[in-house]
């Protein structure tokens, strides 16, 4: 489903404050740390509880599998001025024979609040509609993540009306390209592709 340019290591995106790079094993001790926060494993649909070294370190050859089979793309997220750091995880990746993605992300909590997460989806699902056939894009949210609604609704997510229950949040290619057309005036090719 990715293409080629995006299945090699090199690729990364740049935004105004991010690079959203592969994950690399000398990321397994932040994410750890970052990940094992009760308040962020809790919040993320996305990670295993409990969440330690052993768990980063399978996520960490996971995500880089699946980056190296184009059966999706998981990024790192590392500020510009510090890109061997990572302080959270975002990526897009195919469900079953599905050509539509499925979102999955989160921050670590000394991030929050700073609008970094807002940033990497756009990124993401700007570089997923341009460089996939993918029609939609859905993330899974948690009940009671009210940050995350937030974010989603941002980013030009149609997100339920908060329950009890988790809910799933879907944007389908036209109302993105729509919505990034209209706010942006365009849409970019990612960085990083443009350059390869």
């Amino acid at each position: 489903m990715f293409p080629d340019l995006t299945r090699d290591d090199v690729f990364r995106i740049e935004t105004a404050r991010l690079w959203l790079r592969w994950p690399r094993a000398a990321d397994v001790a932040a994410f750890a740390r970052l990940a094992s926060d009760v308040d962020v494993a809790g919040l993320a649909t996305c990670l295993p509880q409990p969440f330690g070294a052993p768990e980063a370190d399978d996520f960490v050859i996971g995500a880089r599998r699946t980056n190296t089979q184009g059966r999706g793309l998981v990024l790192g997220l590392a500020p510009r001025n510090d890109p061997a750091a990572l302080v959270g995880l975002v990526g897009v990746q195919t469900r079953g024979e599905s050509a539509d993605l499925v979102l999955g992300y989160w921050l670590g909590r000394p991030y929050w609040g700073a609008g970094l997460m807002q940033e990497a989806i756009e990124a993401v699902l700007d570089m997923a509609f341009v460089l996939t056939d993918a029609g939609q894009i859905e993330t899974p949210v948690r009940a009671g993540n009210v940050a995350a609604r937030k974010v989603l609704l941002r980013c030009g997510f149609p997100v339920p009306e908060p329950t009890q229950a988790d809910a799933l949040a879907l944007i389908d290619r036209a109302a993105w390209l729509g919505a990034r057309a209209g706010a942006a005036g365009r849409i970019a090719l990612p960085l990083a592709a443009a350059q390869l």
